[in-house]
């Protein structure tokens, strides 16, 4: 394989407190979840889960069939802590308590 059928792509993951990006040269046409694979990151990571995992390209969700292209990251997304939305509600809550309580005093 020549260096004309190669590009350059990054593999990434992050924690609150660890991250790793992996620098890999892969053949042209592989997909996102081929590079993952490629990269080994899941062995640094006992939070990986390769068959569950969302990923992305520079922050845009991409299915795990999306062919890479020269300089792309690859993202390792990790599910949600919260539903969004049931984040929002009691966000608004605390701050509807926050402002009857300064009505108060």
């Amino acid at each position: 394989m020549t260096e004309q059928d190669r590009i350059g792509v990054e593999v990434a993951y992050a924690l609150p407190h660890k991250q790793a990006i992996v620098v890999l040269h892969v053949a042209r046409g592989t997909t996102a979840e081929e590079a993952v694979r490629q990269s080994d990151i899941a062995a640094k990571f006992d939070a990986i889960d390769l068959e569950t995992a969302r990923l992305g390209v520079f922050g845009k969700a991409v299915p795990p069939g999306q062919v890479l292209r020269e300089g792309d990251r690859v993202e390792i997304y990790r599910p949600l802590i919260a539903d969004p939305k049931e984040a929002r509600k009691a966000r608004a809550a605390r701050a509807r308590e926050r402002r009857a309580r300064a009505k108060v005093d």
